[in-house]
C-alpha cells in the first residue's frame, strides 16, 4: 500500500484511476437502488452486453470511413439507451415477454459487437478492454464525460425522487395515484443504461452487474429508508473500487477483478452475519 500511497502523488494515471471510481460509485449507488427495488437487475445486465454492439460499430465506422471524431464510448452510449428503451416499450405495449426480448436483444448485441470488432481493420485491445475494464486506462476526456453522466444521473433523480420509489414499489398503486407509470419506468431503464456505460471503463461489461448490485444488497440488510441505502451504497461503492486499486496495484492484478471479488466477499459475509444473529435470536 506504500507503494501504490507513493506513486498516487507522481502518477496521474492513478490519480485517474481513484477519481474514475469515485465518480462511478455514485452512479451505481443510486440507479443501483432502483434496480435492485424494481428486481430488473437481469435487464441491466442484458444492457450491459447489448453495448457491444455499439462500441464495435463505432470503432468500425470510425475506422474504415476515418470519421475520429466517433469514439467507442458514443456507440456504448447510443446502444445502451436503445436497447433500454426497445426492452421498456416491447415489454409494455407490445405484450412480450420481457425475459424473451431481453434474452434476443442480449444475444445479437453481443453477435453484433462481434462482427464488427472482426471486420475492423487493425488491433482491438482497447475494445476488449470494455469486456474485462481497465480502470489504469481511464483519461481525463473519461472523467469529464463520467461526471456529466453523474449529473444527470443525480439530477432527475432529485427531480423524480418520489415517483421512480412509487413506480419500483408497486407500480399498480403509483398508476392509481396518477403517476405516469411507463415514463418512469422508462426513464429508470435509461438511467441504468447509462450507468452501465459509466461503470464499463472500471470494472468491463462482464462485472458490470456486480457493482450495481452488490453495495445496495449489502446495504438493504442494515437500512430500511430507500435514502440511507441509496448513500450508503454509493459509500460502499467507493469504498470497492478504491480498495480494489489498492490491493491490485503492487501484485498486478486486474483491478475490475479484486474490486468484484471484494464486494462479493463482503456480501456473502452479509449474509452470514445476518444468518447468525437471526439464529441466535431464535434461540434466545
Amino acid at each position: 500500500m506504500s507503494s501504490f500511497m507513493t506513486d498516487l502523488v507522481e502518477l496521474s494515471f492513478l490519480q485517474n484511476a481513484l477519481l474514475a471510481g469515485i465518480l462511478c460509485s455514485i452512479a451505481t449507488g443510486v440507479v443501483g437502488t432502483f434496480v435492485v427495488l424494481r428486481r430488473i437487475t437481469y435487464i441491466a445486465a442484458a444492457i450491459s452486453h447489448c453495448i457491444l454492439g455499439g462500441i464495435g460499430a463505432a470503432r468500425y465506422f470510425s475506422v474504415v470511413y476515418a470519421l475520429d471524431w466517433l469514439k467507442p464510448v458514443h456507440g456504448a452510449i447510443l446502444s445502451a439507451l436503445a436497447s433500454a428503451l426497445v426492452i421498456g416499450l416491447v415489454s409494455m405495449r407490445a405484450r412480450e415477454r420481457e425475459d424473451t426480448v431481453i434474452s434476443a436483444l442480449w444475444a445479437v448485441g453481443m453477435a453484433a459487437g462481434i462482427i464488427f470488432i472482426f471486420k475492423t481493420p487493425g488491433y482491438n485491445e482497447d475494445l476488449m478492454s470494455y469486456l474485462f475494464g481497465n480502470i489504469l486506462m481511464v483519461s481525463r476526456d473519461d472523467l469529464i464525460l463520467v461526471a456529466v453522466l453523474d449529473l444527470l444521473v443525480v439530477a432527475l433523480t432529485m427531480v423524480f425522487y418520489r415517483q421512480m420509489i412509487a413506480v419500483c414499489f408497486d407500480e399498480e398503486f403509483a398508476r392509481t395515484r396518477g403517476v405516469r407509470v411507463e415514463f418512469y419506468y422508462l426513464l429508470v431503464l435509461c438511467l441504468t443504461a447509462l450507468t452501465v456505460v459509466l461503470t464499463v471503463s472500471v470494472v468491463g461489461i462482464i462485472m458490470v452487474i456486480a457493482l450495481i448490485s452488490l453495495p445496495v444488497a449489502i446495504s438493504s440488510r442494515f437500512f430500511n429508508r430507500v435514502s440511507g441505502i441509496m448513500m450508503f451504497s454509493v459509500f460502499l461503492g467507493m469504498v470497492f473500487t478504491s480498495s480494489g486499486l489498492i490491493l491490485s496495484y503492487e501484485p498486478n492484478l486486474p483491478s475490475g477483478a479484486v474490486t468484484i471479488l471484494l464486494a462479493g466477499l463482503v456480501y456473502l459475509m452479509t449474509i452470514l452475519f445476518s444468518s447468525f444473529k437471526e439464529i441466535f435470536k431464535s434461540k434466545v
